[in-house]
């Protein structure tokens, strides 16, 4: 055993460890083993001595200082929230009581979107239909985007705020699929729009451009580093990146659209074998396209070649699997990215990198991902063709979302055999594997349908505070990363080891931008490229 000796070492308060002691270092056999999860801020004291006149050896575990219960701050912050949205709705009902006693005609009956595009609605013949805006859309925008500005201001330190270090899915992984399924929805609502106004596909083809472009260049200029690089450097500067991700998913898909997109949608409802389904075979197309690209994937991920790699590799690299391929983070992904951009120029603080060890640089808004961040607006713009060709039914149009819903949800399950690791193809934010899409498509296909009944059809709620930082996204986004280390939404904490002064620092923060938007709702100012 060595002469007597005292070590201290901090372990994780987020995964369970596991203690093994040997006598000898050439030990085949431990003298103890186990496995615990140690709570945040807690001493714990290991005593490990031989036992007089034996070979064996006793190992003792005690409590020196009893760790902290780190959900408490989020439960009462939680609760804090939960009080205020209901004193909220409660305002909302006394108001609307009050209005009906005292003033009935505050009760007339307001129509919702889909009805003021229904034939049944009354007005004069010669007044056109005013359109309303699909509220839900920009609330359920809004939401993700709340939940973007929190966790990028730190997310209270809390592990499950933060990203997945590799499979599995943590509230982080959920909040830029949704904007990516949202932009496939909004590419629906706003081309088909246009083309009801007579606007032409080169126009549509330099808007989509234009609006690319713009994007590229925000995240190149503003957005593709941080304090810790220091000053930039060209020789190591990142060229991939949240705002490139979206604006090439955004370019890709719009141009399908521009193609591929119908004005009269209304002649195809009857006297078609296949009108139930005509939101898909219109478009077959787009569906063909959509199927070759994801093909393309499945074969590059699968099938390429990867110097030191197994293929079809999706591991994390480093001392995952044992250590067998520790070179080989992201498999082909991973690959194809030093093969173009260089290892100098992708990300170099991958999620994994702490937990196993890698060496590798590895990016998540890489190029063989952006094929499946497209399929996922794909799903996006599908959703916005439903509401398009169902709008005078809005019940058809929850029955199709949750159609999607399941048939995706099924997928996933297919895919992954329900495991966070063990499956065909695991859930994979990194790699935005299929598994991933499919499994947030399924999620953004319940949200949207749930708000959309709530909003849209029964006016039961407006949307707020999230339908302002939703129609003022890129805005919002953009000056939230810019000012993330500026007062008064960042300052030296006096208690940075807890959570509860990170959790107040982070949701003042994140409170503060959605005023700001509501602000600049209020001022009528909306930021749009």
């Amino acid at each position: 055993m060595g002469a007597p000796s005292n070590t201290s070492v901090a372990v994780s308060s987020r995964f369970a460890l596991t203690v093994t002691m040997f006598a000898e270092a050439d030990a085949v056999a431990p003298v103890c083993s186990w496995r615990a999860l140690y709570g945040e801020q807690g001493w714990f004291l290991l005593t490990v001595k031989p036992i007089k006149n034996t070979t064996e050896v006793s190992c003792t575990l005690s409590v020196e200082k009893d760790p902290e219960n780190g959900y408490i701050p989020f439960l009462v912050a939680f609760a804090c929230l939960i009080a205020v949205a209901l004193l909220y709705f409660l305002g909302l009902y006394v108001s609307k009581l009050h209005c009906t006693r005292v003033h009935c005609h505050c009760l007339q009956h307001k129509p919702t979107s889909i009805e003021l595009n229904s034939a049944e609605s009354p007005r004069p013949a010669e007044e056109k239909p005013k359109r309303r805006r699909l509220l839900s859309l920009d609330t359920f925008r809004g939401f993700s985007l709340t939940i973007m500005v929190f966790l990028n201001c730190g997310g209270g330190g809390y592990w499950f705020f933060e990203h997945a270090a590799w499979n599995g899915l943590t509230i982080a992984d959920l909040v830029m699929p949704w904007f990516v399924f949202i932009i496939g929805t909004s590419v629906a609502l706003a081309f088909h729009a246009m083309m009801k106004r007579g606007v032409s596909r080169i126009q549509l083809l330099r808007k989509l451009t234009w609006r690319t472009v713009i994007l590229l260049l925000m995240g190149l200029c503003f957005l593709n580093y941080g304090p810790r690089d220091g000053p930039l450097s060209w020789s190591w500067a990142r060229i991939p990146g949240v705002l490139q991700r979206l604006g090439f998913t955004y370019f890709i898909l719009a141009l399908i659209e521009t193609f591929f997109c119908l004005k009269d949608l209304d002649r195809y409802q009857f006297g078609y074998w296949w009108a139930p389904l005509r939101d898909i075979v219109l478009y077959w197309p787009e569906w063909v396209i959509m199927v070759i690209l994801e093909t393309l994937w499945l074969c590059l991920t699968f099938l390429l070649p990867v110097p030191g790699c197994p293929r079809g590799y999706l591991g994390p690299g480093g001392i995952g699997d044992d250590g067998k391929y520790p070179n080989c983070t992201g498999g082909a992904a991973g690959y194809i990215d030093k093969l173009v951009l260089g290892e100098d120029h992708i990300y170099r603080y991958p999620t994994c990198k702490e937990l196993y060890k890698t060496t590798q640089p590895f990016d998540p808004e890489g190029i063989l991902g952006t094929i499946n961040s497209i399929l996922m607006a794909f799903f996006g713009l599908q959703a916005g063709k439903i509401i398009l060709m169902y709008r005078q039914q809005p019940l058809s149009i929850l029955k199709r979302f949750l159609n999607w819903a399941v048939l995706l949800g099924i997928i996933s399950a297919i895919l992954t055999k329900c495991t966070q690791n063990e499956g065909f193809i695991p859930i994979n934010k990194n790699l935005w594997s299929l598994s991933f899409v499919t499994t947030l498509s399924c999620f953004s296909f319940v949200l949207l349908g749930i708000m959309f009944y709530v909003i849209d059809v029964k006016n039961w709620w407006g949307g707020q505070p999230f339908i302002f930082p939703g129609m003022n996204s890129i805005l919002i986004y953009v000056a939230s990363s810019l000012l993330s280390t500026y007062f008064p939404f960042n300052w030296e904490m006096k208690f940075p080891n807890s959570h509860a002064e990170p959790l107040f620092q982070n949701l003042l923060g994140t409170s503060l931008w959605v005023l700001v938007a509501y602000l600049l709702y209020r001022k009528k100012f909306f930021l749009k490229i």
